[in-house]
């Protein structure tokens, strides 16, 4: 044999393995795309012990006044990730079996909603809240923020900030605090109050006296 042709067998050989291996990648990569997301939820606080901790830490003060506020000073739904902007990667986070389009915008998939335990399939049956809400974290101490700061706060998906939760309930919620609110289910009051108290330490917010009673109620519970 030639060694024209030995070089051309290889090449032959060589040819098929990578279409091999490229078809098997793009298999996989679809795979992994498509499959149930594994985490389906925000990212753990801290335990109750450490948590109750950190509630002793915080500043006790009256509620700061709302003048000045808007949500336009909390630029959120930030682009996060290529085309995908915060909303976006939360509903593929908190979901399972979520599809998207090429812009990144979820086309279904499963969110069950931590809160009520209302399970959805339409992406516009759920909202993304703020654990602490705007309003409260602006009169907690972000009103002495710089704008980069509140997109930062508004747009967390490293502490538990962000959740997936039925919309209605949401908008229940408002900017209460848990003195005045707590999720419906009540068995998540306890992952409620960490979240919260996580979140206001990590940022150095300040509670009130009633939502600190509060906090601590459902803390010593847990």
């Amino acid at each position: 044999m030639s060694t024209m042709r030995i070089h051309s067998t290889r090449r032959t050989v060589y040819a098929r393995r990578i279409s091999v291996f490229g078809g098997f990648a793009a298999l996989l990569g679809t795979l992994v795309l498509n499959g149930p997301n594994a985490q389906a939820e925000p990212p753990a606080p801290p335990s109750a012990e450490v948590v109750r901790g950190y509630l002793g830490e915080l500043t006790v003060k009256a509620e700061g006044s709302m003048d000045g506020y808007s949500r336009e000073k909390f630029p959120h739904w930030i682009t996060q990730n290529g085309n995908c902007n915060t909303r976006e990667e939360v509903l593929k986070r908190d979901g399972t079996d979520v599809q998207t389009n090429s812009s990144c915008a979820p086309t279904s998939g499963t969110w069950k909603s931590a809160y009520d335990d209302g399970s959805w399939t339409d992406p516009a049956d759920v909202d993304i809240d703020h654990v602490v809400p705007l309003a409260e974290a602006w009169k907690s101490g972000a009103n002495d923020w710089t704008t980069d700061q509140r997109q930062g706060f508004a747009n967390d998906l490293t502490h538990s900030q962000l959740i997936a939760v039925t919309d209605n309930v949401n908008q229940a919620k408002s900017d209460q605090d848990p003195a005045e609110w707590l999720p419906p289910k009540e068995s998540y009051h306890c992952m409620y109050a960490r979240m919260w108290v996580s979140v206001k330490h990590h940022y150095k917010l300040s509670v009130n006296d009633a939502e600190k009673s509060k906090l601590s109620q459902i803390l010593n519970g847990c």
